[in-house]
């Protein structure tokens, strides 16, 4: 409801000099009376079974063209075996907005906002599984790119269509993506130059062939400064890359936040495409356009906003990780988690495997749609920052050396929640963490270099403290929050044991 399909199909149709069809305007049509007298007059029931002849009739024609679905037809059961015949895709309009269009309306559904919000959300799950393609309600005059992005799509691989301020892309999530299907973006041409390191070069460099020329660099954090960025740049000017040609990034987050930021600066901004082969980088740092890297002082100083042309997440070269890299991605499964709350957090509360691609789907999807709000990070996009003061800050403090990325952030949820004041969710998310092998105590940094190393945030502004992203429950973050610096002394010390 409020997505705008009718808005979409007709788009689509014009695209493919196909026909349009409207499911509600076609049961209005064999009913006689518009939808919200059908509800008064005969009744839900009557026009759920009109609904499913509907919809199966137009799906099951010779040449169904675009069919915009009712809101509620993914209900029947039918209709969504019918569905697995057809490329099917999901304007995602998110609960508040969808309210928002529909509550002055005639719809029948759309007449109590809690009543609303519970129907949208049981429908949500049905959306995501069943949907080719997620795109944003607010593309739904403009479909012509997503349909092109849409060629050649893999099966049993999803198209999540990221929109911002700067740019729009494709992303590809999917088993088999890359390792056995070769997909290769159709819009994407030009030569591609490869930036990766030497695990991920070695396992999966010849997928991407052909390749104008391959840049090793050494994995780790380590790698990610500004030394090695020259060195990038160098090979690219060697190599002959040209502003025509785009970049690939195949790797982990440091990969992805150097390849990333070297496309940035190279000539002044060239295009990259993400190819992630880690959890931290599937379901977090591949997207969202944030790329740099490090200065001693802090983590993340130099860099660039710089959205990627498209992003190849293929959830089977996670098969190739290490337990001790698939669990440094679960600390970002779990604050994505923690900041969506709803299903997502339900799903990794429960256990679900962080590598599985439904998993990875939403946490790409939740963070897609709060960067399209806040693109360069003034705003809302800092709640996905949870965890991250405390935890980039032991990164600092240890020189990069003795916690991955995810591990610090594992600290750093700890210490946020009880930051927060949410000591039951602070041990559940502890024992979730525990479980996954990640650490609960901080060892191996001494407390007061982290205190210290906080008050180089980013986020900071002008002389006064680092705000932190502190949360009141599951899908209900604060950005903004001031800390006493004597509750995150005694926070960090209590993190020492």
């Amino acid at each position: 409801m409020g997505a705008g399909k009718s808005t979409a199909a007709r788009s689509l149709a014009q695209a493919l000099g196909a026909r349009a069809h409207d499911v509600d305007s076609v049961i209005e049509q064999r009913l006689g009376k518009p939808i919200d007298r059908v509800f008064a007059e005969d009744g839900e029931a009557v026009f759920r079974r009109t609904e499913e002849e509907v919809t199966l009739e137009l799906l099951n024609a010779p040449q169904p063209g675009v069919v915009a679905l009712g809101g509620g037809a993914v209900g029947h059961e039918r209709v969504r075996d019918a569905l697995e015949n057809h490329l099917t895709i999901w304007l995602d309009v998110g609960v508040e907005l969808a309210w928002v269009r529909c509550r002055d309306s005639n719809r029948p559904l759309a007449r109590e906002q809690s009543q609303f919000e519970r129907l949208y959300r049981a429908r949500e799950p049905l959306y995501a599984e069943l949907a080719d393609a997620a795109v944003p309600a607010e593309c739904s005059d403009r479909m012509q790119p997503v349909l092109e992005a849409l060629n050649g799509l893999p099966p049993r691989s999803k198209l999540l269509w990221a929109t911002n301020a700067s740019a729009d892309y494709p992303v590809y999530i999917g088993a088999g993506l890359v390792t056995k299907h070769g997909f290769w973006p159709p819009a994407i041409t030009g030569s591609r130059f490869l930036v990766t390191d030497g695990t991920a070069g070695r396992l999966y460099g010849d997928l991407l062939e052909p390749l104008g020329a391959r840049i090793r660099i050494m994995p780790g954090e380590q790698s990610k400064t500004i030394a090695h960025a020259e060195i990038v740049w160098t090979e690219l000017v060697r190599a002959g890359m040209t502003r025509d040609d785009v970049v690939v990034a195949l790797g982990g987050g440091v990969v992805g936040d150097l390849g990333g930021f070297c496309a940035a600066t190279y000539q002044r901004g060239v295009r990259y495409v993400q190819v992630p082969t880690t959890l931290v980088a599937q379901v977090d740092s591949a997207y969202g356009g944030k790329t740099g890297v490090d200065l001693s002082e802090a983590k993340n100083y130099v860099g660039a906003f710089h959205q990627p042309s498209a992003v190849l997440a293929d959830v089977d070269t996670l098969n190739t990780l290490p337990a001790t890299e698939r669990a440094a991605g679960y600390a970002e499964v779990v604050k994505t988690a923690l900041i969506a709350g709803g299903e997502l957090w339900e799903r990794v509360r429960a256990g679900a495997d962080p590598a599985d691609p439904h998993v990875i789907t939403a946490c790409a999807r939740t963070k897609l749609r709060i960067v399209a709000r806040d693109e360069r990070d003034a705003g809302i996009r800092q709640v996905l920052n949870l965890g991250h003061t405390v935890g980039h800050a032991i990164e600092a403090a240890t020189g990069y050396a003795a916690y991955r990325h995810g591990e610090a952030v594992a600290l750093g949820l700890l210490a946020a929640l009880r930051l927060s004041g949410q000591n039951d969710l602070r041990e559940e998310v502890a024992q979730l963490l525990g479980a996954k092998g990640l650490p609960t105590r901080l060892e191996h940094a001494d407390p007061e270099a982290v205190v210290m190393a906080t008050a180089r945030d980013k986020k900071r502004r002008g002389s006064g403290e680092v705000p932190f992203v502190l949360l009141d429950a599951p899908g209900a973050p604060r950005t903004g929050c001031a800390v006493p610096a004597r509750d995150l002394v005694a926070t960090v010390r209590e993190l020492a044991g």
